[in-house]
């Protein structure tokens, strides 16, 4: 059975048997790299042997694994999409989330419709191809409602647009997508039946499964994406999300740190650790090829550098939150988000810097799917 220990793994054995277990394990994991960096097809037993690397090289060696493969696929470009937050009313009970039913702390907000519109121009009006339209589960803003949004936006600027609104009824999605929505981002947050359903009361991993494939089979451009360090999760349950992510193919996989909120039950859980979450990060990129894969707010949220750090390991997007100013500060899924009281308008410019700083350049375009032939990107 491949087993892969970390080179500075100390050993009781006599010394010319650690050398020798030393080698084995050696070319045991160069055969690994060499498999990821080829065809990516890697199975449970080699996922969990690069999740569980320890040795500062041999982590850096994968991440070079995931990078090259990302430069050889998607190229040097970043995507910036531009996020607006619209409601962070949820009717969900989630046990992670600052946005949950339950939290009678939170200040609650809806934006108006023509609002929103407005925001969104004004963001494609700064060059961003893509505007990511998200909320928490808000059953005011009906399929009809956020289809007026849609074409409010399209009929105006030349963008693309995803929706992160959570579950929905098939016809629901299908009149969204005759609006005019081009993606669509449901975070599967974890693929592991039982962790999913302890975590999510009054929610099932099977529905939320369902409704990526009757997404695609809608035509839609899928997002899916899990969280890393949530309370219960081991190794054998992030393999279950490498997994899932490489059967599924995504056209987009976001992965951050679990981050705990203090009004929720999971307050005095750990922080997700960074570089396990860059491991993801990479293991992603390896598994899918050529996915758009973000540098996650949350990654940003608990590193200074941790979204420069995820564009060296494998991913090629940032998202930017252009929400305004009087509402960003509520939609507090977990604390502390990074440039939660900074002008948005004035996050272009910084994501740019950001991007150019580690000899990256900003993409052009709405930056549709690498997987969708013959799409203008």
């Amino acid at each position: 059975m491949l087993r892969c220990w970390s080179n500075d793994e100390h050993f009781s054995t006599p010394f010319a048997l650690g050398v020798e277990i030393m080698l084995k394990y050696a070319m045991q994991l160069q055969e690994v790299l060499e498999k990821a960096a080829k065809i990516g097809d890697l199975n449970r037993e080699e996922i969990a042997c690069l999740l569980s690397l320890e040795a500062e090289n041999d982590i850096n060696a994968l991440f070079k694994v995931a990078d090259d493969i990302r430069r050889e696929q998607v190229g040097d470009e970043v995507h910036v999409r531009g996020l607006i937050e619209f409601s962070n009313i949820c009717a969900r009970s989630c046990l992670y989330c600052g946005l949950r039913s339950e939290n009678s702390s939170v200040h609650r907000y809806r934006m108006p419709i023509e609002e929103i519109i407005d925001t969104a121009l004004k963001v494609a009006g700064l060059g961003i191809g893509t505007i990511v339209l998200q909320s928490g589960e808000d059953p005011w803003f009906t399929a009809d409602r956020i289809s007026e949004i849609v074409r409010g936006i399209k009929s105006r600027a030349n963008v693309a647009i995803t929706l992160s609104i959570g579950e929905r009824e098939c016809d629901e999605y299908r009149i969204m997508k005759e609006a005019g929505a081009d993606r669509f981002l449901i975070r599967h947050e974890t693929a592991t039946p039982d962790l999913y359903h302890a975590l999510h009361p009054g929610s099932s991993f099977e529905r939320r499964v369902e409704c990526l494939h009757m997404l695609r089979e809608l035509d839609y451009q899928i997002g899916c994406g899990c969280m890393v360090g949530l309370p219960g999760q081991g190794i054998e349950n992030l393999v279950d999300d490498i997994m899932f992510i490489k059967e599924l193919q995504p056209d987009m996989v976001g992965i951050g740190p679990f981050i705990p909120h203090p009004d929720t039950p999971l307050h005095d859980s750990p922080i997700g650790d960074l570089t396990l979450t860059l491991k993801m990060v990479a293991l992603a990129r390896i598994v899918t090829r050529n996915a758009l894969i973000p540098a996650t707010t949350a990654v940003g949220s608990i590193d200074e550098l941790g979204r420069e750090k995820a564009l060296q390991v494998g991913a090629n997007v940032m998202m930017p939150n252009y929400t305004p100013m009087k509402y960003r500060v509520d939609y507090e899924i977990y604390p502390n988000k990074r440039c939660i009281n900074e002008d948005p308008m004035l996050c272009h410019g910084c994501m740019k810097m950001r991007i150019e700083s580690i000899g990256r350049k900003v993409a052009q375009g709405p930056g549709h799917s690498y997987k969708r032939e013959g799409v203008r990107r």
